[in-house]
């Protein structure tokens, strides 16, 4: 089953502190759109996923979606990506018997789109965050520093790396291919390593150069555990450690079940800690059921204490 896609756009309301004045976005949960962008010929969920409920929740614009894009140098490339990625990869001809070669040139293709459409402007870019369900096999894709997050009986497991150019692995890519970070910048320009477009920092199509648009690919199967994925970019993840984000998203699911709650929590905690960036959170339930309260279970052994003990503690309490 895949779930249609969103992206995150800049706030086009009134700004205060770099966020919406206006209210949250309103949070989309229709069954009516997820029916109608299923593909018969994917597979169906996993048992335990009988039905996805997901909800976005954002400080700027809102959708509904496995997929979340934030954009720089302007909406184009955000909005470009958001519109023909999840077709590329469907209608790649490797889908879906070779879905991860399939996802890889649908990447390649988007940013290439971007270099070439004329009535985008190239100086644009955008991460991009995908998850796929197939089955019960979850492929993850990302290119950025946007992150997946899965909650696994109140345990945060991390789907994704965040691409910042410091981080060494991404830090030791760069220098091979001729680039320099700058106070945690990409050439001075770029605060992520990967994304989409960027036309200006690139250079020729083609070439290999230190900013990458090369999705890192992450997948797992799914199992009676898996309770639910958070999606969110940078805003969020700046502010809050994965596994805070879970523990608020299961205890909120535990009081209310209702994932757009959960969004818009994670959102207000995030604003509360003051976050310096645009915000996109998407919290995806893999099951209609809250999470099940997480049982300690009782030890067996019998504690006892000797008769040395015994009389040591007579002593001791004698003498007070």
């Amino acid at each position: 089953m895949m779930v249609p896609e969103t992206n995150m756009l800049p706030c086009n309301g009134e700004m205060e502190n770099g966020f919406c004045k206006e209210d949250l976005s309103d949070i989309e949960e229709n069954q009516e759109e997820l029916d109608q962008s299923s593909h018969s010929n994917i597979g169906k969920p996993p048992r335990n996923t009988t039905g996805l409920r997901h909800c976005i929740s954002q400080a700027t614009l809102a959708g509904a979606s496995p997929l979340v894009f934030d954009g720089h140098g302007g909406i184009d490339a955000a909005s470009f990506t958001q519109k023909n990625l999840l077709s590329f990869i469907v209608e790649d001809t490797h889908f879906p018997s070779m879905v991860k070669r399939a996802i890889r040139n649908a990447f390649v293709k988007a940013d290439n789109a971007l270099a070439d459409t004329q009535s985008l402007d190239n100086t644009s870019g955008t991460t991009a965050l995908t998850a796929l369900i197939l089955g019960r096999t979850m492929l993850i894709a990302n290119a950025g520093d946007s992150r997946a997050v899965l909650g696994k009986r109140g345990r945060a497991i991390e789907l994704s790396k965040d691409h910042k150019p410091n981080t060494t692995s991404e830090k030791l890519r760069i220098e091979k291919l001729g680039g320099v970070i700058y106070d945690g910048y990409l050439n001075g320009q770029l605060s992520v390593a990967r994304a989409l477009g960027d036309w200006h920092i690139k250079g020729p199509k083609g070439s290999k150069g230190p900013l990458s648009s090369e999705p890192e690919l992450e997948e797992l199967v799914l199992s009676e555990e898996d309770e639910f994925l958070i999606m969110g970019c940078d805003g969020l993840w700046d502010v809050m450690s994965s596994q805070y984000a879970v523990t608020i998203v299961r205890k909120e699911l535990m009081l209310h079940n209702d994932p757009e709650r959960c969004s818009k929590e994670l959102v207000r905690e995030a604003l509360k800690r003051n976050t310096c960036d645009n915000l996109t959170v998407l919290v995806v339930c893999f099951s209609h059921g809250p999470p099940p309260r997480i049982e300690i279970p009782r030890t067996q052994r019998k504690r006892s204490i000797s008769a040395e003990g015994l009389d040591l503690l007579k002593g001791v309490l004698s003498d007070i």
